[in-house]
């Protein structure tokens, strides 16, 4: 028996003897849904938590308002928890970030009192922005993985996997300028934005049966003109591209991006592009650690785990690309419902969903101190 094998009751015990502050930390998170950058409240709960039990805590943190960085122990082993929680604009916590943020402090609150023993450092990361604005690149950027040789988190789902795989995603703003004029006395003069738009759309269109099915073009115009007797001299949209690597987006990139051009040349507008956020990259599984953590919930007694393609996109695979991680998603409804949709706010507080935040903070804990031990 390891070190790890034998402190497993105790870390599991720990949790469970705080399971009400941590159900009522994901509880108040989710009563009061913030959306990027804009998690003021719920930070700043996550991290008077682990000050009040004794971490070293710096909040803000690397630049972001609502970033914070809480330590314990000082063991030549990093492990960073991340823990989300910021919302959905108009669905609230649809996503279930209130459980990972209390899933992510009951591992870390488990791993305290044992990190020198296990020779842990224990890094828990507040990282705000997953839905919009890829927080976890602006930190990785900001120096909050530095030094870590583990990096993880749970997440809740209509299925359990293990191995989680994304999409690598980029986004896109879009803004034309053209000239405006009168569409009947002077037409000739204009220069019409809402044509560009057009004129791009449907260059994407007949692009998209040249693509990969793993590659992804969606979205939405923003504005076209104002008035029918107006030549409209603007017209914006925001798009998404999704494909299967880091590699594939920007092969992607330029041949959506050649479409908008495609649209100003057509029209004699002009096309400013640009990148509101940065690039989320595909996540890539640590082998080691998913092994760890695929006995360690076995022992919980989750459900077998499926296998899944990419589903979705985060910005930990940016994460993935530099630090060991592991991203395991865990059933809380069935399949009856998922994430972005009304009724998983519902599973997120839920007895399957708060059941899900418990194992997945003790399945964390095990984890991270057999990876101490191995």
């Amino acid at each position: 028996m390891t070190a790890a094998d034998g402190l497993k009751p105790a870390l599991r015990a720990r949790v469970l003897a705080h399971r009400e502050d941590l159900l009522a930390l994901s509880r108040r998170i989710h009563a009061h849904p913030e959306t990027a950058f804009a998690e003021h409240r719920a930070a700043t709960w996550c991290a008077d938590f682990l000050r009040g039990h004794g971490f070293s805590v710096t909040a803000p943190a690397y630049g972001l308002d609502t970033a914070f960085c809480a330590t314990a122990g000082s063991g030549p082993v990093t492990v960073a928890i991340a823990c989300e929680y910021d919302a959905l604009p108009d669905l609230g916590h649809a996503c279930g970030h209130n459980l990972i943020a209390a899933a992510g402090l009951g591992a870390a609150l488990a791993l305290a009192p044992h990190a020198d023993e296990l020779g842990l450092t224990v890094r828990v990361l507040g990282t705000p922005a997953e839905e919009r604005g890829a927080g976890k690149a602006l930190l990785l950027e900001a120096g909050a993985f530095d030094g870590v040789d583990a990096a993880m988190m749970v997440h809740p789902c209509p299925f359990e996997v293990a191995e989680f795989r994304s999409f690598a995603l980029g986004t896109l703003s879009v803004t034309y300028t053209g000239r405006a004029a009168h569409p009947s006395l002077d037409p000739h003069e204009g220069r019409n934005a809402a044509d560009a738009l057009t004129v791009a759309q449907v260059a994407l269109g007949l692009l998209r049966q040249q693509l990969p099915p793993q590659w992804k073009v969606h979205g939405v115009t923003t504005g076209a003109g104002t008035a029918p007797n107006v030549i409209p001299d603007r017209a914006t949209a925001e798009y998404e591209i999704r494909a299967s690597a880091a590699e594939d987006l920007r092969e992607l990139r330029e041949r959506v991006e050649a479409c908008f051009r495609a649209g100003a040349l057509a029209t004699g507008c002009e096309v400013e592009l640009t990148r509101p956020e940065p690039d989320y990259l595909d996540f890539r599984t640590d082998a080691r650690l998913i092994a760890l953590w695929q006995e360690n919930a076995r022992a919980l007694g989750r459900p077998e785990p499926e296998r899944r393609e990419a589903f979705a996109c985060t910005d930990m695979g940016n994460v993935s690309h530099v630090v060991p991680s592991i991203h395991p998603v865990l059933d809380i409804t069935g399949g009856a419902c998922g994430p972005h949709e009304a009724e998983f706010a519902d599973a997120a507080v839920s007895p399957r969903g708060e059941q899900a935040l418990l194992d997945g903070a003790i399945g964390m804990a095990w984890t991270a101190a057999d990876f101490a031990g191995a």
